[in-house]
């Protein structure tokens, strides 16, 4: 976020005097207060400023980078995730492709009989699959996929800066959003994307 002239000034004021009433900041930019409510609500909101009844504003001392990264770790999972694409585990690799194709995701996850999450199968995976001379229709999904316990996962919770990161360390395009149940199989309940951490990151850049 970036801060107007009176913004920055209101802030230096703040540091230097805080704790400080609305009113003495006001007299001391000589303007009304009325004038500076804008101003002191952006700055509180923003976490620039903090303020105590009967006390005033006073500074948090925390620098926009250290702010930003406090809002990227409260944007949650649930807030941006995806409807999941599933296939059951006897699919065929040509039926992945099918599905990939028709649903334009990139990544799918392979569910048993029961519902819950065996593997995840990506676009690279069924591209090499592609390229040998198998029979693509008799060549079970099971086979080219990566099963669980290997399979990086991640729940509604997680903050958004932690997935994040996990697509970048292990170099994938998704994740799954899983709960567990009470016998420590996962439901998939979502899916998170490079395109909805891009959109987290279009979300903070529209916000007033």
């Amino acid at each position: 976020m970036e801060l107007s002239a009176r913004q920055q000034r209101i802030v230096e004021i703040v540091k230097e005097k805080g704790p400080i009433t609305g009113e003495k900041i006001a007299d001391i930019l000589e303007l009304t207060r009325a004038t500076l409510r804008p101003d002191l609500t952006v700055l509180t909101m923003s976490g620039y400023l903090d303020a105590r009844p009967r006390v005033g504003y006073y500074y948090t001392g925390k620098t926009g980078s250290q702010l930003f990264q406090e809002r990227l770790l409260k944007m949650k999972v649930k807030d941006f995730q995806s409807i999941p694409v599933v296939i059951p585990e006897n699919s065929s690799v040509y039926d992945a492709i099918c599905s990939m194709f028709l649903e334009d995701v990139g990544t799918l996850f392979v569910v048993n009989e029961n519902g819950k999450l065996i593997g995840i199968v990506s676009r690279k995976d069924l591209l090499r699959a592609s390229m040998g001379k198998q029979d693509l229709e008799a060549l079970p999904i099971g086979i080219i996929m990566t099963r669980m316990p290997n399979v990086t996962t991640c729940t509604a919770e997680d903050s958004m800066l932690e997935i994040a990161n996990k697509l970048i360390s292990k170099q994938i395009d998704g994740l799954p959003v899983v709960k567990k149940d009470d016998n420590g199989e996962y439901d998939v309940i979502g899916r998170i994307t490079k395109t909805n951490i891009t959109k987290a990151f279009v979300y903070i850049g529209a916000e007033e």
